[in-house]
């Protein structure tokens, strides 16, 4: 127990300290650019990255990794907000908490398995993609004061590692919004900063309930924003918990990840936050920063509390063109660049997948969306793959009295079609068997055309048999199979 704890929470104390403060920086700006998103007031998203941040800290799955207020979730409250109102908002914040909850112990977090490498590189340089994006508005109609600053804080970033024995201390995001802080403060230059994006809370979160009616009507209002905001915020945090697995080459536990999503959500919306999730782009900063155990998430959210609530004078201050290049680094790192290289080298199906998930993402702003048609194709290229191992061959006995079909590989719906075009129902013989011993039976739809074949080849007066067949096949085949029951032959094949 105590080597557990001393694991998971002070193996790297000064790493998570120093990442816990970058991160806590670089969520600022983001927390309130997705409040205005969602059309709420800033402080919804501060305190909601406050109190996601601080819970998932002690109850989720996936240390070292960052879960706050995300654009994300917040395009999906947009609607509710302006038709319902705030309160709304936190009451569908609970019910997404309690849905997630549900989900952890139902082991959703095991359907990650079924999300492909492709689809996870897409999702990745997507969302690499929109964090570039979301920066542009930062950098579009400023002064000349903007880009440079925006040039020397990447200097800095990516540089400063190289100091001798600094560069190793300190975390170069840090530095960077120490020092474009300090020179923008020096020459007096008139730039946007943290404090222009709006107004900072000056109290601490209170617990309250969402002031709504409990009753049936406000439920169906809120259920389906709080079904879309659970399956997007599930969604994005396994994903990211993927990418952070391969960042640090540790493990992570997906289902207790989406209770602790859960409790976080649920807590959240009794303290005034909106619902979020886990932040691939903070996520990122803070592995790049030293950041490692759940002291990393804890410290970026109780500073970030502190920084807004205490320190919101010094924190106003902040150049918004330093965290911009905090964000550009991000986008840069998160970006998978050997995809670009593999294109040449992977499989047309997996570079469709790859491609399309990024496209699908980028345009409708909607990683659930996104990761799904990913998904999809995924599967279709699979099915369509595997169907085309199965084979017939075909065999006859020394008299050409017995044909003998032998069936090999998988059949399914995507194989079905070439099963039943294998067999010459026009052959007259007395006796035919078909061979599965090397075959296995997945579906409805192989079992009916198992069906149509046996039929069709007792129709031309031939006896059939079937040898070989595996228990699980059997099973399947016993229970669907009606080619021995004359009434739901003729169902089958029409009365023809």
């Amino acid at each position: 127990m105590i080597q557990s704890i001393k694991q998971n929470w002070f193996s790297n104390v000064r790493g998570d300290l120093l990442a816990g403060i970058v991160v806590a920086l670089a969520l600022i700006p983001e927390a309130i650019a997705f409040s205005i998103i969602a059309g709420v007031d800033p402080k919804v998203g501060l305190y909601a990255s406050f109190c996601i941040a601080v819970v998932i800290a002690f109850t989720g799955g996936r240390p070292g990794m960052i879960s706050a207020a995300t654009g994300a979730m917040a395009l999906l409250m947009v609607t509710l907000v302006r038709e319902h109102g705030l309160e709304y908002l936190l009451a569908a914040t609970v019910l997404t908490g309690i849905l997630q909850i549900i989900a952890g112990y139902l082991k959703l977090g095991n359907l990650m398995r079924f999300v492909s490498r492709s689809v996870v590189t897409g999702f990745v340089n997507a969302l690499a993609i929109l964090i570039f994006m979301a920066q542009l508005p930062e950098l579009t109609n400023v002064t000349w004061h903007v880009y440079a600053l925006t040039l020397a804080g990447l200097g800095i970033i990516y540089l400063f590692p190289y100091v001798p024995v600094l560069g190793k201390l300190l975390p170069s995001p840090l530095v960077c919004i120490l020092v474009i802080t300090a020179v923008a403060l020096f020459w007096g230059v008139d730039i946007r900063t943290v404090g222009d994006m709006g107004e900072l809370p000056d109290t601490l979160p209170i617990f309250l309930w969402p002031d709504v009616p409990l009753n049936l009507e406000t439920l169906l209002i809120i259920l389906p924003y709080s079904i879309m905001l659970m399956v997007v915020g599930l969604l994005e945090s396994m994903m990211t918990a993927t990418i952070v697995d391969d960042l640090t080459d540790t493990k992570s536990d997906k289902n207790r990840e989406c209770k602790g999503q859960g409790i976080a959500n649920t807590i959240t919306g009794f303290f005034g936050g909106m619902a979020g999730c886990a932040m691939i782009g903070q996520s990122i900063i803070n592995v790049k920063s030293g950041g490692r155990t759940r002291l990393s998430t804890l410290v970026a959210g109780v500073f970030l509390l502190v920084l807004v609530v205490f320190l919101s004078d010094w924190l106003s201050v902040i150049p918004m063109a330093a965290l911009v290049a905090v964000m550009i680094m991000v986008s840069i790192g998160t970006f998978s660049w050997e995809s670009i290289i593999n294109l040449k080298k992977h499989p047309l199906s997996t570079n469709i997948v790859m491609v399309t998930t990024v496209a699908v993402v980028v345009a409708t702003h909607n990683l659930a969306i996104g990761v799904f048609v990913g998904v999809l194709l995924a599967a279709l290229f699979f099915a369509n793959k595997v169907g085309h191992y199965m084979r017939v061959s075909k065999s006859m006995n020394e008299d050409g009295t017995v044909r003998t079909y032998k069936v090999a590989g998988q059949v399914f719906f995507a194989s079905s079609s070439q099963f039943m075009e294998s067999f010459d129902f026009k052959e007259v013989v007395d006796k035919v068997v078909i061979d599965l011993t090397s075959a296995h039976f997945w579906d409805i739809t192989a079992v009916e055309s198992l069906d149509r074949a046996i039929i069709k080849l007792r129709r031309e007066g031939a006896e059939v048999e079937l040898v070989g067949m595996n228990a699980a096949s059997e099973t399947l085949v016993d229970r669907f199979g009606v080619h021995d029951d004359p009434k739901e032959v003729e169902k089958l094949m029409g009365g023809h």
